[in-house]
């Protein structure tokens, strides 16, 4: 059944909680293990039929949020998910104090105790409403960045579709484009302030009703972190800022030459040839036959995986006025299906999203008969199968970009080791804003400023007003929408990098260790997932280091000045 056909049905919320009451019932009073599981399995089979129409309502608002019918239903979900939240309470309440536990850990395994210990602390019925909010306000912001009407050549553009212009080799017209792009967030600026000051409010609220020190702890509860805590995250910083940004310094200055300018600024960051930035040589529909042929040679399981994607219609991704911005992979967990949800713009963009999200998507795959709360593992774990299967892609990028394909493999390592010290802007960016939840918007703008400058230096906003003052962060949702996953991508792709290593040294081992991190879903935790591989754990000091090194070796290899 293709996609299109999927039923949606608003859960009726009263039925719903009545079946909840009655399961937490039964569980509460069954007097073995053995008798608690079926219904430990019922409560999850529930979980999963309003997580499914959740799912579909997110997925249709999002390729059209102008559909008055699917906007509602969105809000509808905004406003009604969490008051479930008092039955995910009980329920891990209820297993905590079982005495019935020991058995139950001998037949899930400890993570999942580990989870519930976790997401017990992030709820309470006082906070619903706060929740509610939450989600209202994080709806907004992608509404608002969804509604960017951009004239620009002629065209009414969205932010997407912008894109190409910012990589053009004519100088003023990506000058005039990215000055177009920060004249949308400008225009917004007190409605983008007010959307943020009013998150970071009722999330230090919701913070001190939970009896938390500050939002940053419930951050971390909230994203399952069991392995690892501000502490480490902030080590893992440094070591970023000590063995990365002065190899991305170096980077920078050759791309300066590279491009014969005698300063580099903000809108030349976007290019990295003078011939051009290499871009797939078909439309969508031309990229989706490669996708198909390469994930049928990669491996049997890749392929299986790519067609059923194509034959269900399980992937949106045209760029379209209306659409949400992004990309991401999500599961209709009825269906047992991932789903991909991208904006192709004609630029190496495509193909880099249409790898990631596959990667997400193949992972979902894998996992889709596993216990429910082990089919996703946490998000800096979910990043590793996206942005290693970039890499595990590279012996077919001469499918995509045939002559380009040494310009795309130099332009996408050197992108990914660039992206690393911007991922940890953010994240260092955060943990300030909680950490001073006080701070006003102007303030914000330049905590962000004093932040860029340490880790990209190189940033040179020449006469644009609106960014040198620290506008920038607006155009990165993740801020907005779930607060600290950022820095997941940055250890995701210090892991990934290990991938890329593997595959150069034997490609079928490293798809056949890949495939078997994939298959483990989220059954165990971050750095579990990385032992079961023998993978390096990015928070070991030195690691960061070891990793970059063959990178900026191979790079150094390239004569970039001939691409």
């Amino acid at each position: 059944m293709p996609f299109q056909e999927y039923p949606y049905t608003r859960p009726d919320m009263d039925a719903v909680k009545s079946t909840f009451t009655d399961i937490l019932t039964r569980l509460e009073a069954a007097s073995s293990a053995e008798a608690m599981i079926p219904i430990i399995d019922e409560y999850y089979a529930l979980n999963d039929q309003i997580d499914t129409q959740s799912t579909l309502a997110s997925i249709r608002h999002s390729i059209d949020t102008k559909d008055a019918f699917y906007d509602q239903e969105q809000a509808f979900f905004d406003q009604e998910s969490p008051a479930l939240g008092t039955y995910q309470k009980r329920f891990a309440t209820i297993l905590l104090a079982s005495d019935h536990q020991a058995g139950l850990r001998s037949h899930y395994g400890d993570l999942l105790f580990d989870q519930l210990t976790l997401s017990s602390k992030t709820f309470d019925d006082a906070i619903i409403e706060d929740l509610q909010k939450e989600n209202a306000l994080v709806t907004e912001y992608g509404k608002l960045t969804a509604s960017a009407e951009i004239s620009f050549d002629g065209k009414t553009l969205n932010l997407s579709q912008m894109a190409p212009y910012m990589q053009s080799k004519d100088r003023s017209v990506r000058k005039a484009a990215q000055e177009a792009v920060s004249a949308f967030f400008e225009a917004n600026e007190a409605t983008f302030d007010r959307i943020y000051d009013d998150l970071v409010k009722v999330r230090v609220t919701m913070a001190q009703k939970l009896g938390f020190d500050s939002f940053v702890e419930l951050a971390y509860a909230r994203l399952g972190r069991t392995d690892y805590t501000a502490k480490e995250v902030k080590a893992y910083r440094d070591q970023i800022y000590e063995d990365v940004v002065p190899v991305v310094a170096k980077l920078m200055e050759k791309k300066r030459a590279r491009l014969g300018l005698d300063d580099l600024k903000y809108y030349d960051l976007s290019l990295n040839f003078l011939s051009g930035n290499p871009a797939p040589k078909g439309d969508r529909a031309w990229q989706v036959e490669k996708a198909r042929r390469m994930y049928h040679d990669m491996h049997a399981e890749t392929g299986k995986f790519f067609q059923m994607m194509i034959d269900e219609n399980l992937m949106d991704l045209d760029s379209k006025p209306g659409k949400e911005g992004g990309g991401y992979c999500t599961f209709i967990a009825d269906e047992k299906k991932p789903f991909i949800f991208a904006n192709f713009n004609g630029t190496s963009h495509d193909v880099d999203v249409l790898t990631h999200e596959a990667g997400h998507a193949f992972q979902a795959y894998r996992s889709k008969d596993l216990f429910a709360p082990y089919r996703w593992p946490t998000l800096e774990s979910a990043e590793i199968h996206s942005m290693s299967m970039e890499f595990l892609a590279w012996p077919y990028m001469d499918a995509f970009f045939e002559d380009d394909t040494d310009k795309y493999k130099y332009t996408h390592l050197a992108g990914a080791l660039s992206f690393l010290p911007y991922g940890v802007a953010v994240d260092e960016f955060q943990h300030g804003i909680y950490e001073r939840p006080e701070m006003t918007p102007k303030e914000r703008k330049a905590w962000w400023r004093e932040v860029e400058k340490k880790y990209l230096p190189f940033k040179d906003y020449e006469d644009n007003a609106f960014f040198e003052r620290g506008g920038f962060w607006f155009r990165q949702g993740h801020i907005f929408s779930v607060p600290f996953y950022y820095i997941d991508y940055t250890l995701a792709q210090v892991v990934a990098f290990q991938y890329w290593v593997k595959s150069r040294e034997n490609q079928a081992e490293a798809l056949d260790s890949y495939v078997a991190l994939c298959g483990l879903g989220g059954s165990k935790s971050f750095t579990g997932l990385l032992a079961s591989q023998e993978l390096d754990n990015p928070f070991k000091k030195g690691s960061v280091k070891k990793i970059s090194a063959p990178i900026e070796a191979y790079l150094e290899s390239v004569n970039d000045q001939a691409l």
